[in-house]
């Protein structure tokens, strides 16, 4: 029993382990869509999103001090006119000048090198306060827990988003309608209908699977383009380059991979529900219809996950169709355009990141039991 014990301990250990390890670029991502400019560019700011402590100096502060100051070296006269800070904001850090070096909240009036002026928030109107003891960055702060949920507003406006998840959504929608359609009835072909040669044809069909699809962009890219400029030439609507045509129409003219994870699960259907169908007076497509198609959920769910999780992540495609049309640019392309543009705003990038996440995300939780029921019977042999 205790042993039984134990080793439950270690393998739910282990297995905690490995799922933070896993999720830790998710957190890190999450963390930093939240943070603020200002958080990015300190270096010893925490991983968690956080503010450091402000204050507003008052506008009662008054008077002139010359304090001796360590700028970058030996002592100098520095002379301060607070009356001139009056109404601004200032960081305030965590000096050590208290009794023993004990830290004490400071505002910095002015910072060197070597030494800081600070003013003493609990009470303004005092002398300020010189620290000597180095660069006044290295000083720690009293950072508090503050998400700065203004980034997903920012990144939404900017980004256009609405648009872009639009185009996105209609791309996946569209190809997932051809891709089903097309591969059910390749499918179907296949695993009832016998026929001459429908095994080469099989195997062609599945060695396809191996042909790197950059082969076939210049080729493929050529026909658009020669088609565009024919349409265009001729007066005609344009559905070649700079429109979603391109990426739609060979939807409809089935995937091997889909292909095939379809041909499988219905060979495990039993034939005698064709023959009885057929015995009620049912053609091929009544059958399909009727009997496969209801039969065959999981599957259908699993493949239509599969496709809209690809058309989301699609880059290269409406890269290389949509470069002259930017008011077609699905979320992958637009985002891309995005992190180019701002660069030095990571959070941004990562909001947006997040946000483009989602879907897919809900998408697999909400159909994850048929997903699963359908990969794992496509490999259980008939």
């Amino acid at each position: 029993m205790v042993k039984k014990t134990v080793n439950s301990i270690l393998v739910t250990g282990f297995t905690t382990i490995i799922l933070a390890v896993f999720l830790s670029p998710f957190l890190y991502m999450i963390f930093t869509s939240l943070k603020t400019q200002a958080q990015q560019s300190v270096p010893s700011s925490p991983i968690w999103p956080a503010a450091y402590p402000t204050y507003v100096i008052p506008s009662t502060v008054k008077g002139t001090f010359t304090l001796k100051v360590s700028k970058s070296g030996p002592l100098l006269d520095q002379t301060v006119d607070v009356s001139q800070f009056a109404g601004k904001t200032v960081d305030v850090y965590t000096v050590p000048v208290g009794p023993n070096g004990s830290g004490k909240q400071l505002a910095l009036l002015m910072g060197f090198q070597k030494g800081s002026i600070f003013l003493d928030p609990a009470n303004p109107t005092a002398d300020p306060i010189v620290w000597n003891g180095g660069f006044f960055k290295t000083l720690p702060r009293d950072w508090s827990f503050s998400p700065a949920w203004g980034n997903y507003a920012e990144m939404w406006k900017d980004i256009n988003y609405p648009v872009v998840l639009w185009n996105t959504f209609q791309y996946a929608v569209w190809t997932t309608i051809g891709v089903l359609v097309s591969c059910i009835l390749v499918a179907y072909g296949f695993s009832r209908f016998r026929f001459p040669g429908r095994d080469l044809l099989f195997m062609v069909l599945i060695s396809v699977l191996f042909l790197p699809i950059f082969v076939t962009v210049i080729p493929t890219f050529a026909f658009w383009t020669q088609l565009t400029d024919f349409l265009t030439k001729h007066g005609m609507p344009n559905f070649g380059v700079g429109t979603w045509w391109p990426l739609i129409i060979p939807s409809f003219f089935g995937n091997p991979y889909d292909v095939f994870l379809l041909r499988q699960y219905f060979m495990t259907l039993p034939r005698e529900l064709d023959e009885a169908a057929m015995i009620d007076g049912a053609g091929p497509l009544n059958i399909l219809w009727s009997v496969i198609i209801p039969q065959s959920y999981p599957v259908i769910v699993a493949v239509t996950v599969f496709h809209i999780v690809y058309a989301w992540n699609d880059y290269f495609g409406p890269l290389i169709y949509l470069t002259n049309n930017r008011t077609a640019y699905p979320v992958s392309v637009a985002l891309a355009t995005f992190n180019g543009m701002f660069g030095t705003r990571p959070e941004l990038i990562q909001a947006g990141a997040l946000v483009t996440l989602a879907f897919p995300l809900l998408l697999f939780f909400l159909a994850q039991r048929f997903f699963v029921q359908g990969i794992v019977i496509t490999g259980v042999e008939k």
